[in-house]
């Protein structure tokens, strides 16, 4: 299961998200490292397809996929020499597939720590910058020594050498234009700006009115960098302990909709370029997480290994068509499903059932 991590300064609402996202009781007090060590919960991504295929199949169970998040401790000025939580923050991070920066713009006296999120973002970043130029200092000798016994190393050491340049300047390395080969070859390195990033601005009840003016400067900061996501945490934390009906009814009120953690779910799930595929029948309707460009036969090893072993054929059909004919059965009759062989490069949202002999 893919993992993101929330990174934050203290008191941003780290792990107020967290229990929004996972429904977990993780301590959120209005003071630095309440959170000392990583809280780790599961997040269902939720996909109206799925649910929709559920009640077109009358499916007695219906499986979500999920996600895990890393609640870790809040990161202060210095951290990458030590000040805080230090090593230890930091060790939290290089565990992660991704990143979720949490930048508070929440004004409450009561609560220390800036209100300006751009201002968390420039400490956040400079200090995992620093981490990294810190890690590449230390490895870089060590791989320019054994370059001379093992000409093999030559594409790595070259892409510390560019990351090398960019840290030194003070530029994260999901900022840079480091190539995408350099960044493949660093992986084994885990630095910490090496990963895909998202950001979630933390408002307060007052600016959800304006929620497109408090988000814009940081969406400006970052540009194409990641996606940038404004939601009153505190609000949706609360929103998540009720009943679904509740839930939607207090949403609604607040005129957000299924809400902004929704959408920022499903964001974090395709950043890390992870889509869905989709089963479904009498006993249950299931989402299943793949990487872009898997072929059918990847896809149902995924059900089970038994079925990419003897794997013969995926009859396909997209998801709306299917839910347009009302069942499998009435697809094939129309001749709407397709028979996909093992070169054929699963689709989101594509509802398969695999034949398969052992």
């Amino acid at each position: 299961m893919e993992k993101f991590g929330f990174v934050g300064l203290p008191n941003a609402g780290k792990s107020s998200l967290y229990n929004a996202l996972t429904g977990g009781g993780a301590l959120a007090a209005p003071y630095a490292f309440a959170t000392t060590d990583p809280n780790i919960g599961v997040a269902k991504v939720f996909d109206s397809r799925l649910d929709r295929l559920a009640e077109m199949s009358q499916s007695a169970n219906v499986v979500p996929a999920s996600v895990q998040f890393t609640d870790i401790g809040g990161l202060v000025e210095g951290a990458s020499k030590g000040e805080g939580l230090g090593n230890k923050f930091l060790a939290g991070i290089r565990e992660v597939d991704a990143i979720v920066f949490v930048l508070r713009a929440f004004r409450d006296d009561d609560v220390p720590g800036p209100q300006d999120p751009l201002e968390h973002l420039r400490i956040v970043e400079l200090e995992l910058t620093y981490a990294d130029l810190e890690t590449v200092e230390k490895q870089i000798d060590k791989k320019r020594k054994a370059l001379k016994g093992d000409p093999g190393l030559a594409a790595e050491v070259a892409a510390a050498e560019a990351a090398l340049v960019h840290l030194e300047a003070g530029t994260p390395l999901y900022r840079s234009d480091l190539s995408a080969d350099d960044a493949e070859e660093l992986r084994p390195w885990f630095l910490l700006t090496n990963k895909p990033v998202l950001a979630v601005v933390n408002l307060d009840e007052e600016q959800l009115p304006e929620v497109e003016t408090v988000v814009k400067p940081v969406e400006e900061e970052l540009g194409d960098v990641a996606p940038v996501f404004g939601a009153c945490i505190q609000l949706e934390a609360e929103a998540a302990q009720l009943e679904p009906e509740d839930r939607a009814e207090m949403l609604d009120g607040f005129g957000l909709g299924e809400g902004a953690l929704v959408r920022f779910i499903q964001s974090a799930y395709h950043t890390l370029g992870l889509r869905t595929f989709l089963t479904t029948g009498e006993q249950e309707s299931r989402a299943w997480t793949y990487r872009v460009g898997s072929t059918a036969p990847e896809c149902a090893g995924l059900i089970h290994t038994d079925l990419q072993r003897g794997f013969i054929r995926a009859e396909t059909i997209r998801w709306d068509e299917l839910i347009e004919l009302g069942s499998f059965a009435k697809a094939r009759e129309l001749g709407k499903v397709r028979q996909e062989g093992k070169d054929y490069v699963v689709e989101d949202g594509d509802v398969l059932e695999i034949r398969f002999n052992v």
